[in-house]
């Protein structure tokens, strides 16, 4: 029964996407809006201020800071793509058991 379903998901369009695709969808726009929120964040904040506020005793250069900060919000814009491309999966992907009562 599971099979069928697939392949009359396959046939209405629904192909799984090789994993290099779903990468780039990930971590293309994640990796684009981290670099808008780095610019726009530093535009208001110094990061030898910041370093001196939060972390006094480390020896951080400006550009340490910048890239620091870049990852930083990499990781959280790719984890919000990742979390949407999950809400997007089809509901026939997570249930592999047919449920019948």
């Amino acid at each position: 029964m599971a099979e069928s379903s697939q392949s009359s998901a396959n046939r209405a369009g629904a192909s799984p996407r090789p994993l290099v695709q779903i990468l780039g969808a990930i971590l293309w726009p994640s990796f684009f809006a981290a670099g808008m929120a780095t610019v726009v964040f530093f535009i208001v904040v110094d990061p030898l201020v910041l370093r001196d506020i939060t972390f006094p005793e480390l020896e951080i250069s400006r550009l340490g800071g910048y890239t620091v900060a870049f990852f930083m919000f990499w990781a959280a814009t790719a984890s919000s793509s990742l979390f949407t491309r999950i809400l997007l999966e089809p509901p026939t992907h997570f249930n592999h058991h047919d449920h019948k009562r």
